[in-house]
């Protein structure tokens, strides 16, 4: 547990001491001022820290123009250090607010008599391209370096052009002819044109331009043969053509000739690497011919090395369109053999020696096998699945890394055999049990990951893995090292997997056997979490249990208490009986028990840094879900023991509404469906905070949500207003394709109460107690169905969060900033992206929405008749962040005086177009103050005399100017 220690720590805050904004900078200025040359460039490469830590406009222009002095005056080293933190801050050069006066800094170098600071200036513009891309004197400076006669110089002039040259199109036009000159003059050194001829690669700006560089290289590949001429100038013309789209058929076609033509090994193998990045961007422009064209270059070549590319090619193209175009056969054309050579090159590769090669021709069968499901393509998914069987025998004995990325591709293409095909998935699962026991144990983890995956997807199998998967259990584990332990976690996820159902006591010795002789903290950590994911929370609660006398501090303490309560609160609900409603009762109390004890529990593990606001948020939800099932058990109940007066219809009949007939539970059922709905809009508002969370746990929400709209729309339904009910809207799409078994059997239940609901709706009249045992019997078929806590209950795998400035911002938080009222305020929102160490694993952000809104706190001074526009401000913008960046500004009215209270809060949209309510959301106090002119007439009113002349005329000329 030492690394969750580590984290933990880091949550925590301790560490090094936290500085503000400007004291860090002005701890680095000292550094730069320091006469000792080590010192000042300590202080030059600690700055990308600081734009890191703090990104804002503000302090990274301030940074950057101490930086361009550092440049101006230092010497060539400290240049170089100025160069490279350029470099990697690239993204925050746009922050720049001076530009002018930075790029006057650094550009005064460029007068320099030296070489060597000419050269590292001319790199400094090319790394601020994206902020100056029409600079007249930069482009000017670039192409007189072009002709300088120092190579340093030189090659950092080629540098800069190609930066120019991608960002600015009036450059690149300028520029193309000047390198065409020096690529085609005989003067230029054969080097210094391979270096040159890249540039190229960025004149996609306009067709024409395009189109001219495109046969300047075509010149050039004819009159330079040489091998590396061939290859630096077809690698230009691939990206050339990638970037300018219009070229692309014709550019495969180019590669296909060099591939088939050449016998150079070096040129066919940047043929392949080219194909492959046009099979990768553009699979759509691929002809039948050219899939053709490639297959038999396969089938010729003698080299191994030729043919694993190749089909690494073939194997990408397949699992795209491409794969359609080649088998769709014009109408009146007889189907020769020879159509379908991709298909004997993949047969022949499946038994290859080279495990890479057998590996792309499985992969190509596989893909063909899934995407052409409407042909009769025996023969080929037996040959997938034998090709499948030996690279499974071949791989899984041996432990190298080749052998392991090779195996990850077979069983990648087992899961997707399996899914697509289903009749074969029960072969593909034996021969992954038989090799089990004899695998290595990396291999053996891979192995049972795919095995958990085909059992998720049928869970019919699940039950003839686990005799297998039990006895391996037993003989496994006779080692502490890392690979057993990892070993022990994943055979443990698949036999959950496997036995759908409660586990037996059986299995449940065999497993915590084991962990108490080999297991450490973690490991037993990991499988009390995948026993929570798969609902065993029995398990997970003596696994839990045990664990917490062995960590080292009191919050770690907390969080494991918390889920024990857990999972003892879900295992009391697993002994409710359909019909049993007092134990039903007895059972949700006692559960609602240990939930109360365990978020008490998960409040003391939250820390400032780790909040845990989503678990916090989903057990509260949970815990109120509860409590409204048993609020509506009983309100059922109450039919009973409270049934409707004997008055009861003539007090319908008087008031109109004919649910007065039922008694007192027509209100409560009312409030009770109120209830459900209320907490249907709290799960979807958990669902729409949780930008971060995965698709399961997203689906595991929003299957909590759809269970209060059930419930809601039954109590409807049966009860309120049968007449009106409407069953088509609540029709459950989604069960086609279901992820896990807690999904597939929550829909089983949704779909089964629905037609209860719908059987007896309009058959009797409301209410029965046929009515009351089928709400009753609805909620204990929902609450039978163990929860699931997902991953991101447990575990981050994103993290975004966003950052926002207000200016102008007061100097203290509790004090307002004062603004007259005849004046607006003009507030600017400047905001940063925060990411964690993966970045837009699950979703990426499209554009942030800011939304403003003030609020009178106080009033001070007279009551006015004021419009109602003027009032409130409700404004909301929506920007895109560049290079995670965005600002924008809104005007506020102020008019009415006192003390208004303005909030900000942001949300965000990702590529999908859903909005994700993230927040912040950030307060500022405003004092509206009356303008000393109206102060002035007002008291000179109050005082009876008339506004001079004079003063009326001030005002209109104050007015004026706006």
């Amino acid at each position: 547990m030492a690394s969750g220690a580590k984290s933990f720590l880091a949550d925590a805050g301790y560490g090094e001491q936290e500085l503000d904004a400007n004291s860090a900078l002005m701890e680095l200025d000292k550094g730069l001022r320091s006469g000792k040359l080590g010192e000042q460039c300590e202080a030059v490469v600690r700055f990308p820290r600081l734009f890191q830590k703090y990104p804002f406009p503000i302090l990274i222009n301030s940074a950057f123009l101490k930086l361009a002095d550092v440049f101006r005056v230092g010497n060539n080293f400290l240049r170089l250090c100025v160069l490279k933190v350029t470099q990697q801050s690239e993204k925050h050069l746009e922050k720049i607010l001076n530009v002018d006066e930075f790029v006057k800094r650094v550009f005064s170098v460029i007068h320099s008599n030296d070489p060597v600071a000419r050269a590292i200036t001319l790199r400094m513009l090319g790394s601020m391209a994206s902020i100056i891309p029409e600079r007249k004197n930069a482009h000017h400076s670039i192409r007189q370096s072009l002709d300088s006669h120092d190579n340093v110089e030189v090659e950092a002039a080629i540098f800069a052009a190609a930066n120019f040259s991608a960002q600015s199109k009036d450059f690149a036009g300028g520029i193309c002819n000047k390198i065409s000159e020096m690529i085609q003059g005989l003067a230029t050194p054969v080097d210094l044109k391979l270096k040159l001829i890249p540039i190229l690669q960025h004149m996609h700006h306009d067709a024409s331009l395009a189109s001219s560089s495109r046969q300047l290289l075509q010149q050039l590949v004819t009159s330079y043969p040489s091998t590396k001429m061939v290859i630096v100038t077809l690698h230009t013309f691939t990206l050339l053509a990638a970037s300018s789209l219009v070229d692309i058929p014709k550019q495969i076609q180019l590669l296909l000739q060099y591939l088939k033509n050449d016998p150079r090994k070096a040129v066919k193998r940047l043929a392949i690497q080219d194909l492959k990045l046009l099979a990768n961007k553009t699979p759509h422009t691929w002809s039948r011919e050219n899939i053709q064209a490639l297959c038999e270059c396969a089938l010729q070549t003698p080299y191994d090395s030729l043919k694993l590319g190749m089909l690494s090619v073939l194997a990408t193209l397949s699992g795209t369109i491409a794969i359609k175009q080649y088998f769709s056969i014009a109408p009146g054309t007889a189907t020769t053999a020879r159509s379908f050579d991709l298909v004997k090159l993949a047969q022949e590769c499946c038994y290859h020696n080279n495990r890479g090669i057998a590996a792309h021709g499985v992969r190509v069968l596989t893909n063909i096998s899934a995407s052409c499901q409407e042909k009769d393509l025996l023969v080929l998914e037996q040959d997938a699945v034998f090709g499948l069987e030996s690279l499974l025998v071949l791989c899984s004995q041996d432990s190298s890394p080749g052998a392991q990325a090779t195996l990850k591709i077979a069983l990648t293409c087992m899961v997707k055999l399996a899914k697509c095909r289903p009749h074969l998935s029960q072969s593909v699962v034996e021969s992954l049990l038989t090799q089990l026991h004899s695998a290595q144990d990396a291999a053996r983890i891979l192995m049972c990951h795919c095995l958990a995956a085909i059992a998720m997807q049928l869970p019919v199998l699940g039950d003839g893995m686990l005799g297998d998967l039990m006895d391996l259990y037993k003989v496994i584990g006779r080692s502490a090292t890392d690979k057993q332990q990892e070993l022990l976690v994943s055979l443990a996820t698949v036999i959950f997997v496997a036995s759908q159902k409660a586990l037996s006591s059986e299995v449940k010795n065999v497993i915590k056997q084991q962990l108490e002789n080999v297991s450490n903290g973690w490991t037993a950590y990991r499988i009390a979490r995948q026993a929570s994911r798969m609902g065993n929370h029995d398990m997970a609660r003596e696994l839990y249990q045990s664990l917490l006398t062995q960590v080292a501090s009191e919050h770690f303490y907390f969080w494991l208490n918390s889920l024990k309560e857990f999972s003892h609160a879900e295992q009391c609900l697993t002994g409710l009986q359909e019909e049993d409603y007092s134990s039903a009762l007895s059972c949700i109390a006692e559960s609602l028990k240990s939930y109360h004890k365990g978020i008490a529990s998960l409040t003391a593990a939250s820390t400032p840094l780790n909040p845990l606001s989503f678990q916090c948020g989903f057990v509260k939800l949970r815990i109120d879900l509860l409590q409204a099932f048993s609020q509506l058990i009983c309100t059922c109940n109450s039919l009973k023991t409270s049934p409707p007066p004997a008055i009861a219809t003539t007090i319908a009949m008087t008031s109109g509404n004919d649910l007065q007939r039922c008694g007192r539970i027509s209100t409560q059922m009312k409030l009770s469906m109120e209830e459900f709905r209320n907490l249907a809009t709290r799960y979807g508002d958990l669902y729409q905070s949780s930008f971060d969370a995965d698709s399961a746990t997203l689906r595991n929400v929003e299957l909590q949500q759809q269970s209060c709209l059930l419930i809601s729309h039954a109590v409807e339904a049966l009860i309120l207003d049968p007449e009106s009910a409407s069953f088509q809207e609540y029709t459950l799409s989604g069960a086609a394709h279901v992820e896990s078994e807690y999904e597939r059997r929550m829909m089983s239940v949704f779909n089964h109460v629905l037609e209860e609901v719908e059987s007896l709706n309009r058959k009797y009249a409301p209410v029965s107690y046929l009515h009351t045992a089928c709400l009753c019997n609805a909620v204990i078929a929902l609450l039978k169905v163990p929860l699931s806590f997902q991953r991101y209950f447990f575990q981050k795998l994103q993290s975004t969060s966003i950052k926002l400035a207000l200016s102008p911002s007061p100097r203290n938080p509790a004090e307002p900033i004062a603004v007259q009222n005849n004046q607006q305020l003009a507030l600017k929102v400047e905001g940063v992206v925060q990411h964690g160490s993966k970045p837009g694993l699950f979703r990426k952000i499209q554009s942030v929405c800011l939304n403003v809104s003030s609020t009178l706190q106080s009033k001070s001074g007279q009551d006015y008749k004021i419009p109602i526009d003027n009032m409130t401000n409700e404004m909301e913008q929506r920007v895109e962040p560049h290079n995670d960046y965005f600002s924008t500004q809104f005007l506020l009215n102020l008019v009415i005086l006192g003390t208004h209270n303005i909030t900000v809060e942001s949300s965000v949209k990702d590529l999908n177009g859903i909005v994700w309510k993230t927040g912040p959301k950030t307060t500022i106090f405003v004092k509206s103050l009356e303008d000393p002119y109206s102060q002035q007439v007002r008291l000179q009113q109050q005082q009876g005399q008339p506004p001079s002349q004079q003063q009326q005329q001030q005002q209109r000329t104050a007015y004026s100017r706006f």
